[in-house]
């Protein structure tokens, strides 16, 4: 993690990282002013808190209440040697908690990652550089000699040329990759969150069945969501890369629907809109981008490739980010091996879904067979010590899919987890399985997933294939687990060279008489396809585009932003739009209009209901605006603070509301209760009108004071102007 500091005045320090802000100091007897505990004492409540962090996690996953547990930590200084000390950490436990949760708890405590990092001894490395924002992070492993290269299945490079070339391609994008994580909590299971220091927005994770494989898959995944735009996906670019001479790419086309909202010609091709619009419905208002909002400019295109023909194809940006999610994107070190890539997951997830909505039973893989694999073995061993009972399944139907399964049982919970991958090698994606189901999971992490069912609705709902896509945590159903299999188990095998193996892939897709459209791009310095094969690979429903498309934010953005602008007539009308637009009352603004405000502020926890509450107290609407309160604090998941704001206000509105009560009868004891300065705010919300949105700070579609939302699209504008000077465009 990139923590950045600022000098402020005297000895006062400010460290900023993600979207907090630590202030430190030192005491007066040290020349301070004693506003804040200095970064030493800091450094000993991280070791405490952390300590407390894992007894809770523990506690948490056994429903064991922590309301009379006590914790504290001493550091002993040596006085011959004050950089020897001891810390004792005590912990005061009730008498009713059995000998084995003490235990428990104990050993919680010694997994406590800053006193393992202190006992380890961190390696400091100073060093002065001309620019902090361009100095890009050196990842774990120089390029060795030739002899020591490691070789991997499916791999057209060895794993360290691989790593150096893709961290030489972000390096010079001006991107510092940071490693947030490292997971290894089975043999040959490796994971990690890697992340762009400067837009923590910007990450990936990477998974292998060595600590080198893994980061390779996490640099590959970085460099493919980059490629593919992936990390803006749904997000304002901002008006300077709206106004810019292209907005996504270069070799975009901008289409304008015709005089009537109809699609205009040049988009998409019959295959496609028998597809995307059976019945017509489909408008041109329905494919203007959510990324630059210029209704203006029409639909924003981008060339795709007709395999069957070589013909070229334009899909609106919009349909893509609606639809596919990061299904069908990859990165190589040639193109095959990245076609190969993008077509096991897009197999991977289309036969995931079958299995799930047609509730399928799939055959065990024998343990002969397993027995191949020992290095798999071994790690799903290691969870059957743990006491997760695992079934690893075959999950080719027959031997027509390249995809296998692994599915971990929590007897704690009674939850269950299925993982799947696909590769032409049946070891690949039965590896890929299983480092799929613990990417970035704890053994507590693995307590979060759903209990199996015998409802075929709530395990066929759109939204549960959505959940299985974004980390596997939807339902299953409980036939997955029945002893009479639909189909034989098959030793199958669609291995090759990467060109043969992605041939055969596509050939799969030619024989269901699937269409496939294929983009590459090379401009970063890596291979990068991205592959649609449209009625297989979409994540989300067709129908979304019209009913629940993203675009959705350009009738909200621009008015939400300026909130603090809009005179009487115009929130109203925005109020209006809003209870029309039946919107969820309790979907965040930040997913609304595509704006990443700090989740830390009123802002990033601002809702649809809130919104509206606070446009009712500007307007002076005092029973709609109780009535939204009322429901805001039955629901709220906000602040402290925030709620007791909202508490005060639901007592004023039924004070102003009641004719038989004066507020002047009441305001001596309602500060007493709730503070002279949120009293103040209160009542300028609910009396004097002069208080407006209490607690949003004014912006503007210029984006001013939203710091996260600016880093995105810096981040973005370093691709942007790579992208520019390659096509030598001026921006």
């Amino acid at each position: 993690m990139e923590i950045k500091v600022n000098f402020l005045e005297n000895l006062r320090l400010e460290a900023k990282f993600d979207d907090f802000t630590v202030i430190t100091d030192q005491p007066i007897r040290y020349k301070g002013d004693g506003s804040a505990p200095s970064p030493f004492d800091y450094f000993l409540a991280s070791s405490a808190l952390c300590a407390a962090y894992f007894v809770r996690v523990y506690c948490k996953a056994r429903d064991i209440p922590t309301e009379n547990i006590r914790l504290s930590q001493n550091n002993i200084v040596d006085p011959e040697n004050r950089y020897n000390q001891i810390f004792k950490i005590q912990v005061e436990l009730p008498e009713d908690i059995s000998e084995k949760d003490r235990e428990g708890i104990l050993r919680s405590i010694d997994r406590c990652t800053v006193k393992k990092v202190v006992q380890t001894g961190p390696d400091f490395q100073i060093e002065t550089v001309e620019n902090l924002d361009e100095d890009a992070q050196a990842l774990l492993i120089a390029t060795p000699d030739e002899a020591a290269y490691t070789w991997i299945e499916g791999k057209d490079l060895p794993l360290e040329q691989t790593i150096a070339n893709m961290s030489g391609i972000l390096a010079d994008l001006g991107m510092k990759i940071e490693i947030a994580s490292w997971r290894n909590i089975v043999p040959h299971v490796w994971s990690l969150h890697i992340r762009d220091a400067a837009s923590p927005m910007c990450f990936t994770n990477g998974k292998g069945a060595t600590k080198e494989s893994a980061l390779c898959s996490a640099l590959g995944e970085f460099i493919e969501r980059l490629s593919c735009n992936f990390f803006y996906n749904d997000q304002f670019f901002g008006e300077e890369i709206a106004n810019s001479a292209f907005v996504h790419y270069p070799n975009e086309k901008w289409f304008q629907p015709g005089p009537n909202d109809e699609l205009p010609e040049g988009i998409l091709d019959d295959y496609c809109l028998g597809i995307y619009d059976p019945d017509g419905e489909l408008s041109g208002s329905n494919l203007i981008d959510t990324n630059s909002g210029r209704e203006d400019r029409g639909i924003v295109a981008l060339p795709f490739v007709r395999r069957s023909d070589g013909e070229t194809v334009y899909f609106p940006s919009n349909l893509i980010e609606n639809l596919y999610l990061s299904n069908g994107m990859s990165a190589g070190n040639t193109l095959p091996e990245a076609q190969v890539q993008c077509l096991s997951e897009i197999f991977e997830r289309a036969v995931k879904k079958q299995i799930l909505e047609d509730e399928l039973a799939l055959p065990d893989v024998p343990q002969h067979v397993l027995e191949q694999y020992p290095s798999i073995l071994e790690g799903i061993n290691a969870l059957e010590a743990q006491g997760f009972p695992v079934l690893v399944k075959d999950a080719s139907l027959g031997g027509q899919f390249p995809v296998m399964c692994v599915t971990l049982m929590n007897p704690r919970t009674g939850g269950v987890f299925a993982s799947f991958g696909a590769h032409p090698s049946f070891e690949v994606a039965l590896e890929r399985s299983l480092t799929e189901l613990l990417q970035g999971r704890s053994f507590e992490g693995l307590n979060d997933v759903p209990p199996p069912t015998f409802n075929g609705l709530a395990v066929s709902e759109p939204n549960n294939f959505v959940e299985h896509f974004i980390d596997s945590t939807g339902v299953v159903s409980w036939r997955f687990f029945s002893a009479q299999h639909d189909f034989d188990f098959c030793e199958w095998d669609f291995s090759g060279s990467t060109a043969e193996e992605a041939a055969t892939l596509f050939g799969i897709l030619d024989d269901m008489s699937k269409e496939v459209y294929v983009a590459s791009h090379d401009d970063l310095g890596a291979p990068v396809c991205r592959i649609l094969v449209p009625g297989y690979s979409e994540v989300y429903p067709v129908d979304d585009l019209i009913w629940d498309n993203t675009n959705k934010a350009l009738d909200y953005r621009e008015d939400i932003l300026n909130l603090h602008a809009l005179d009487d007539d115009q929130l109203a009308d925005l109020l209006e739009r809003l209870e029309e637009s039946q919107i969820d009352d309790h979907l965040d603004v930040i997913t609304l209009i595509g704006i990443e405000f700090d989740e830390n502020t009123e802002w990033g926890q601002l809702t649809i209901l809130e919104l509206k509450l606070l446009i009712n107290l500007a307007l002076q609407q005092h029973e709609e605006a109780l009535e939204r309160v009322e429901m805001f604090l039955q629901y709220n998941d906000n602040t402290v603070e925030r709620g007791l704001f909202y508490q005060a206000v639901n007592a004023v509105l039924e004070i102003v509301l009641d004719d038989e009560l004066e507020l002047d009868d009441y305001l001596y004891n309602l500060r007493r209760m709730f503070g002279e300065a949120t009293m103040e705010a209160v009542v300028g919300s609910v009396v004097t009108g002069d208080v407006r949105f209490h607690g949003l700070t004014p912006t503007s579609m210029k984006l001013e004071g939203l710091e996260k939302h600016q880093r995105l699209i810096e981040s973005y504008k370093k691709l942007h102007a790579h992208r520019a000077r390659r096509a030598g465009v001026a921006v």
